[in-house]
């Protein structure tokens, strides 16, 4: 748990407003580039980052479409209809098992009350009576309200997965429209549902405090081929556990990455009398800048202040991607890199290694587009990076 003085600058850098709630998509977001302070920091304080990214004139530009909302919803009802008869012959074959038929509970409400304080106490003792071998309880368990904290707060998660137990070991089991075509799924979709599926292995886990009670393996199920007939196929999450175990850690010493900030620093979204925002963009943009970030083009797919922090990056080698940035270590800028290539800079001795590539590449470069020496060599390029 964080001390009071961390709290209240959390509070302070949040500003009046409430803070933002996180859930599985926000936190499996968390581990997309866990180098990231102003990531860190802003989700620590519960910031309305896609409002702030709007304030700042950057707004996000991600997200799914009506269409593709509506058509998962369609699949996931297909694949549990009839009280999940089809998913119950998937996972005969998944997971080689021998039952013929399971019980089935519903955990979105309990008696028409949907509190979530309620519904995660429900959900626990009945998830807890299925791991102590309770015959009476089920077997599979839809909805099952989780909870786990972030930054020290309490955060629920409202899944729209199944947890599926037998012989006393559950299994997280998702469900995706995106397709399986020809064995072959996107790599992109299938590690976001992997890192999402984590989040929750994590949460259940935390809920029986018995991590053995919780398989690494999650089950994903996608329509297969061009049609809406599911397939599934486990998926060992085991990595994406290590990684949001450890930017959960980080977050919950915050204090590492408070410490450096100024004094009275916030991202204060709150309104005045006339509902007009207190603080104006080029504030917001100020107390931004005193926050390091380290982005990634990978960003832009997870963060909501990612083409605010692109704009920033630009002429900075980071902003070229993650291995351009590891393979020119030490080399900051785009101009810095083209001036080591042509020999107009001096390097470092810590440069020496990377310039001596770098005009080893401008040479082979340079031999192949004959052009780029009858435009004047490397300086135009230079100069241009540099403005």
């Amino acid at each position: 748990m964080q001390n009071d003085d961390t709290e209240s600058r959390l509070r302070r850098l949040r500003g009046r407003v409430q803070p933002k709630r996180h859930n599985a998509r926000t936190i499996a977001a968390l581990t997309s580039n866990p180098g990231c302070a102003r990531r860190g920091v802003c989700d620590a304080a519960g910031v309305d980052k896609d409002a702030l990214a709007k304030r700042v004139g950057f707004p996000a530009r991600f997200g799914q479409s009506s269409f593709a909302i509506t058509r998962g919803n369609a699949f996931e009802a297909q694949v549990k209809a009839n009280g999940c008869a089809e998913l119950l012959t998937l996972l005969r074959e998944v997971l080689n098992l021998e039952i013929t038929e399971v019980g089935y509970t519903d955990l979105d409400e309990v008696g028409g009350n949907d509190s979530q304080g309620l519904r995660h106490a429900h959900s626990r003792s009945t998830l807890l009576a299925a791991a102590a071998g309770r015959d009476d309880v089920g077997t599979l368990f839809d909805h099952p309200l989780l909870r786990m904290e972030v930054a020290g707060n309490g955060v629920y998660l409202e899944p729209d997965l199944i947890a599926f137990q037998y012989a006393g070991i559950f299994h997280i089991i998702e469900i995706k429209s995106f397709a399986v075509i020809d064995g072959q799924a996107d790599g992109g979709k299938v590690a976001s549902a992997a890192i999402q599926s984590a989040v929750y292995v994590h949460a259940l886990r935390a809920l029986l405090g018995n991590d053995d009670a919780v398989s690494s393996d999650i089950v994903l199920v996608c329509p297969k081929d061009f049609s809406n007939k599911p397939c599934a196929t486990k998926v060992d999450v085991r990595k994406q556990l290590i990684v949001l175990k450890h930017q959960l850690n980080r977050l919950a010493g915050i204090d590492s990455l408070l410490d450096p900030l100024p004094a009275g620093l916030t991202l204060d979204l709150a309104k005045d009398d006339a509902g007009q925002p207190a603080r104006t963009p080029a504030e917001l943009v100020e107390a931004l800048g005193c926050i390091p970030a380290r982005y990634s083009p990978e960003c832009l797919a997870s963060c909501e202040l990612a083409f605010f922090c692109r704009e920033e990056a630009t002429g900075e080698t980071a902003a070229l991607g993650k291995s351009v940035r590891e393979e020119l270590g030490g080399v900051e800028t785009v101009a810095a890199a083209l001036g080591l290539a042509a020999g107009s800079l001096l390097p470092s001795e810590e440069q020496a290694e990377i310039t001596a590539l770098l005009r080893a590449a401008a040479r082979i470069y340079g031999e192949s587009a004959p052009a780029v020496t009858a435009a004047g060599g490397y300086a135009p390029l230079v100069a241009q990076a540099a403005a």
